[in-house]
C-alpha cells in the first residue's frame, strides 16, 4: 500500500463520521425537545423555557432529523422560515444568527439564491446536552 493509499484509509477509518450515526446516538435526547411533522416542519416542545438562540439551535437540529427521515429536502433554514415557524421578528433574528455563527458555530450558505443556515453534525450532541442542562436548571 502506498503512503497516499495508507493516508486515505486512515482518514476513512479514523476521521469519518456517520451522519445518521450521530443522529441515531442522540435520538432519545433530541426527542425530548423536538418533534417533526409529516411535512418536514419542526416543532420545539420546550420553546417557552428557552432563549431565542436556543430555539434557533433546536430548530436547526430538528431540520437535520427531518431531512434524514426524508420529510424535508434540506437541513438548511432560511431567515423567512425561522421568522414564520418560530414567530421571531427579523430585528431579533439577525443578531442572534450572527452570534450563533461565532459560537457555537452554525454555518451560513446560499441555497437557491437565498441565505440559509445549518448546524454542523459535530455540534448536535453538545448542543442537545447543553439544552438538557439548561432545562434541568430551570426545573
Amino acid at each position: 500500500m502506498t503512503d497516499k493509499e495508507s493516508l486515505k484509509q486512515r482518514i476513512i477509518t479514523e476521521m469519518t463520521v456517520e451522519y445518521a450515526g450521530v443522529l441515531e446516538k442522540n435520538f432519545d435526547l433530541a426527542k425530548q425537545f423536538i418533534r417533526i411533522t409529516r411535512d418536514g416542519k419542526v416543532d420545539i416542545l420546550v420553546k417557552d423555557k428557552l432563549s431565542g438562540k436556543d430555539r434557533l439551535l433546536l430548530y436547526l437540529i430538528g431540520k437535520l432529523y427531518a431531512k434524514e427521515a426524508g420529510l424535508s429536502p434540506s437541513d438548511c433554514v432560511s431567515n423567512k422560515e425561522f421568522m414564520t415557524e418560530l414567530g421571531i421578528p427579523e430585528g431579533s433574528l439577525l443578531p442572534w444568527l450572527m452570534d450563533l455563527r461565532k459560537k457555537p458555530g452554525i454555518k451560513q450558505t446560499k441555497e437557491e439564491k437565498q441565505v440559509v443556515h445549518y448546524v454542523p453534525i459535530h455540534l448536535v450532541e453538545p448542543l442537545l446536552k447543553a439544552t438538557e442542562k439548561k432545562l434541568k436548571k430551570i426545573s
